[in-house]
């Protein structure tokens, strides 16, 4: 199983599915989410190297998955954190453990081949897309 814990098995709740996109859908839109986002956004443009990894937040190289690089943004030690404690790095991300989840998937997927800059690239585009323009300060 991956460390995003999705599986293909929907039990007996055929509505299962659809629920679980609803919550990933709302921390997205939701204000942690969109401030997560942007984080991400940011600490993907301040890497030096424009790659990232797939199972782990952090490797022995030192290189990081999208997750990884947040943390070290935010002053973490991603070494410290299970990548599979989705409640744990929730709480350290301040946001929604099924956010944590969705991005462990989207960063580990692999649809087709991908290299490591080119998970950088597909990650960006992806957060990219989900972050929601800001609107302006009416008191300016």
């Amino acid at each position: 199983m991956s460390r995003s814990g999705y599986t293909d098995d929907e039990g007996d709740d055929p509505l299962q599915y659809g629920r679980w996109r609803g919550r990933i859908k709302s921390a997205i839109r939701g204000a942690r989410g969109q401030q997560f986002l942007r984080d991400a956004l940011a600490a993907l443009d301040a890497m030096p190297e424009k790659r990232l990894i797939v199972e782990e937040l952090l490797d022995d190289e030192k290189e990081v998955c999208t997750l990884g690089a947040v943390l070290i943004a935010k002053g973490a030690d991603p070494s410290q954190f299970d990548p599979h404690d989705h409640d744990g790095l929730g709480k350290a991300l301040n946001i929604a453990p099924c956010l944590v989840q969705e991005i462990e998937f989207e960063n580990d997927d692999e649809w087709a081949p991908t290299t490591p800059e080119q998970r950088w690239q597909r990650m960006r585009r992806y957060i990219e897309k989900l972050i929601k323009p800001q609107k302006a300060d009416a008191t300016q």
